[in-house]
This record gives structure tokens, sequence and C-alpha cells, in this order.
């Protein structure tokens, strides 16, 4: 367990700054254009979530390829942003469990403090989004696993890196990431931002002490896939 990053790291930016403007520019239109929307979804009767699926993976792996473009053409490895390979199946399966334990973490976590911020527990916030029969489920199978590997490498594997290194502080850079993805899902309201806020920010926690996203990759992938569960 890694206590501190060593200072070359706090200042090693994986990416030009231009680059970095440029990702957190589509983050905040895309944003936006969640947010606006939303209301508009909600009042859909009997919506067809499937062009909407789609557009939502599409944009999560067009935002991950320009990541690992600017991280490349700046020199770059990509693992920094992916993780290292796995070089073993021992490491699988210690990133995978850990990945479920936090996941364990999590839940009780948003259990605790849900209520005490106003967060409905019914999914009725998200109930819009949720798949309805057997081709909308498939769909939501890619939307989670593209969110989890997607959202993962950006946020914690980009932002959080390029924020610790503007800041010289792997806190605030952990923080502002988590604070960026809250913004991404204030169209499912506020209570339910802010939990997302917190929960991130352990997210990032969990990055920076494993030095790799792939295990808040696992726990991300899961947790996505939880209301299908509950839903049922």
């Amino acid at each position: 367990m890694a206590a501190s990053l060593p200072s070359e790291l706090l200042r090693r930016k994986t990416a030009a700054s231009l680059h970095f403007v440029l990702v957190l520019t589509l983050l905040g239109i895309l944003a936006y254009w969640g947010a606006s929307h939303a209301r508009e979804w909600r009042s859909t009767q009997t919506p067809d979530r499937i062009p909407r699926y789609m557009r939502m993976i599409v944009q999560e792996w067009l935002i991950l390829g320009i990541v690992l473009l600017g991280v490349w053409r700046s020199g770059s490895s990509i693992f920094t942003v992916l993780g290292e390979r796995w070089r073993s199946v021992r490491q699988i399966f210690t990133d995978i469990g850990i990945g479920v334990a936090f996941l364990i973490v999590s839940v009780l976590f948003v259990s605790i403090i849900g209520p005490i911020v106003g967060m409905k527990h019914d999914n009725s916030e998200i109930q819009f989004l949720l798949p309805q029969g057997g081709r909308e489920i498939l769909c939501w199978f890619a939307v989670a696993i593209s969110a989890g590997i997607c959202e993962e490498a950006v946020y914690r594997g980009y932002l959080q890196q390029q924020f610790t290194a503007f800041t010289r502080s792997a806190a605030l850079g952990i923080f502002l990431s988590a604070f960026i993805f809250s913004l991404e899902h204030l169209y499912q309201g506020f209570a339910r931002a802010f939990v997302i806020l917190l929960g991130s920010t352990l997210s990032g926690v969990l990055a920076y002490w494993r030095r790799t996203v792939r295990p808040g990759m696992v726990a991300h992938v899961l947790q996505d896939l939880l209301p299908l569960l509950i839903h049922r």
C-alpha cells in the first residue's frame, strides 16, 4: 500500500494542458446535454431506450478514445490511464476480489448516507433509464460494461492524475475528478449526485492506493448492474 506518491508523480501530467481543457469541455457539454434532456426522458410514457443506450455507449468510448489519443500523443503510455497489464492469473483474481469487496463497501455506504441526504432507494430517480424487456436488458449490459471501463479510465485514470499534477496534491486530484464525475450525474437529482460524489471520492482513493483503475472498473460494472436485480 502506498502512503504517498513520489514527488515526480505529483508533477507528471499524462497529456498536454490543451488536451486536458478539451476533455473537460467535452465532458461539460455532455453533462449539460444530459441534464437538459432528463425532464423530457422522464415524461416519455413509452420510451424507446435502445437508441439512448447506443448513444451512451458511443459517448463513453468516444471520450475514452480522445483521452487515450492525447495520452499517446504526449508520449505517455496509455497504461498510465488503463493500469498495467495483468501479468498473472493471481493479479486478475486479486483485482476482481478487491473490486467485489469495494462494491460491498460502496453499497453499505450508500445505504447509510443515502437516506440522510434524501436519496430514494427505489431507483425512481433513474427509472427512466432502466431497461424493460430482454433486448433492453442486453443493451444495458453493454452500457454497464462500457461505463465501468471508460468512466474509471477517464475519471480515475486520466482526470485524477491530471488534477494531481496541476495541483501538486493527490487529495485534490481525487476530489476534483470525483466532483466532475458527480456533475455528469446531476440529471439524476442533487441527492443522488452528492452520494455519487462521495462514492467517487472513495473510488479515487482505491485507484490511488492500488495504482490502477482495474478494481474500480470491476466494482463500477457490477454496481451499474445492481439496479436490474433490485428492479426485478
